[in-house]
């Protein structure tokens, strides 16, 4: 398996994890800030003890600060947008995510994008679309705002190792900071710490927050960012799966034929580019 491969394998990994972060989010009954508060400060001891077993120096600059924003404003308006709409809703337009990377892209870093990329982005955009069409509703409200926007901080997380002098991982140790400092004077304010919602909350902080983020990071190294937001294609369908299995909110008819476009988008795409690659690891050697 050739580093390439293994970059893109550990974005589908982390977008796994990513995926039961809807479900875990409506099975604790707090305020969106507060679970975030508390689910980053889980992660924060996570990914400080990873930094210091591969002994990896935190480091922090303006790009690292900047990419720290966007990893707060990921995790936080994503909390907050599962509280304030479905999870169908809010994963959809936080789905945006690779039309916003080819726009900064192309617009700050003057990279035109490649065909298949642009037709990618088009036809998963278009599944997802497909697979929410009779639960998205756009005529307002905070919640959908909320998603759209974590959509364009979701962006800025995919092109942590695109800023100059950046590192990716310090960046999301801050923005964790972030997180855990603005969400936690709202966490004392709660009274329900149930079993399932202190359960829910360590799997959050620890596995779709920790983890994950570890696994894009390592996968962001070798996996361009327009790439590695197709390739998680898979988390805006198995996450409002997982919503109403086992939290019964509804999904429509129409979801089967959307999450098929959007596996099958992103299938073609991989096996698309790993076709464009062998001629030139060939010409290469």
């Amino acid at each position: 398996m050739t580093k390439s491969q293994t970059g893109t394998l550990c974005v589908f990994a982390a977008a796994l994890l990513y995926s039961i972060g809807g479900l875990c989010i409506k099975l604790i009954p707090w305020n969106g800030m507060a679970i975030n508060g508390g689910r980053t400060a889980i992660a924060l001891v996570v990914i400080g003890g990873y930094l210091v077993l591969v002994r990896h120096p935190l480091r922090l600059n303006r790009w690292i600060a900047l990419g720290a924003v966007s990893v707060f404003g990921c995790n936080a308006l994503f909390s907050m947008a599962n509280k304030l709409t479905t999870a169908a809703n809010t994963i959809v337009l936080q789905f945006t995510a690779p039309i916003f990377v080819l726009l900064i892209t192309l617009l700050f870093f003057h990279r035109r994008p490649q065909k298949l990329d642009v037709i990618t982005c088009v036809v998963v955009f278009g599944g997802v679309v497909f697979f929410f069409l009779d639960s998205l509703e756009m005529g307002g409200g905070l919640g959908n705002l909320l998603a759209l926007l974590s959509g364009l901080a979701y962006a800025g997380v995919f092109l942590l190792n695109d800023l100059p002098d950046s590192d990716a991982i310090s960046s999301v140790f801050w923005g964790d900071v972030l997180s855990a400092i603005t969400g936690l004077p709202f966490l004392v304010k709660e009274t329900d710490f149930s079993a399932p919602a202190v359960t829910s909350l360590v799997v959050l902080g620890v596995f779709q927050v920790a983890v994950a983020y570890i696994l894009l990071t390592h996968g962001l190294k070798t996996t361009p960012p327009v790439t590695a937001s197709l390739v998680s294609g898979i988390e805006p369908v198995l996450n409002p799966i997982l919503v109403a299995v086992f939290y019964g909110e509804k999904m429509g008819p129409m979801a089967l034929v959307g999450a098929a476009i959007v596996i099958g988008g992103v299938i073609v795409y991989n096996v698309c580019r790993a076709k464009q690659q062998k001629p030139e690891k060939i010409r290469g050697n």
